[in-house]
């Protein structure tokens, strides 16, 4: 039996619900740039869970900081609408812990795959309130 198979595939209808459920807490970076580039980004707001220095030297366009270290007990925010968050990368947890409290808040959330990180490496445009170095990927995330 090959290595790839000595666990059995889940049966189709369990391997449907699982991805379905997976998908019920992940947002692609593409799909959010083609929002962007829509204009449409209706029922959704980026959170960047990072410090606020990382926010200030780069974020995805539009997005909000709420660093996940400093979040209130009391946010105001639009229980209607889902918070996607994002950090730096796969490696950082920032974007789930923003996540987990907001949930915890009463808040809808969604987490960005790959981050910040990600989303540069796709080639996606980023904001800053100061110059970002061309062809730098990575931010020191300060989370």
């Amino acid at each position: 039996m090959t290595n790839a198979l000595r666990f059995p595939a889940a049966a189709p209808q369990t391997a449907a619900e699982f991805f379905a459920a997976e998908l019920a807490f992940e947002a692609d970076p593409d799909d959010v740039h083609r929002d962007l580039q829509a204009g449409d980004t209706t029922g959704y707001v980026l959170v960047e869970t990072r410090a606020p220095e990382a926010f200030a030297r780069a974020r995805i366009p539009g997005a909000i900081n709420l660093p996940y270290r400093d979040l209130p007990d009391q946010l105001d925010l639009d229980p209607g609408l889902v918070y996607i968050c994002y950090c730096e990368s796969f490696q950082c947890n920032a974007a789930t812990k923003g996540a987990l409290a907001l949930a915890r808040r009463g808040f809808r959330v969604k987490r960005l795959s790959g981050g910040i990180t990600a989303w540069r490496e796709a080639g996606y445009p980023v904001e800053s309130d100061e110059l970002v170095g061309a062809g730098v990927s990575k931010v020191a995330c300060h989370c």
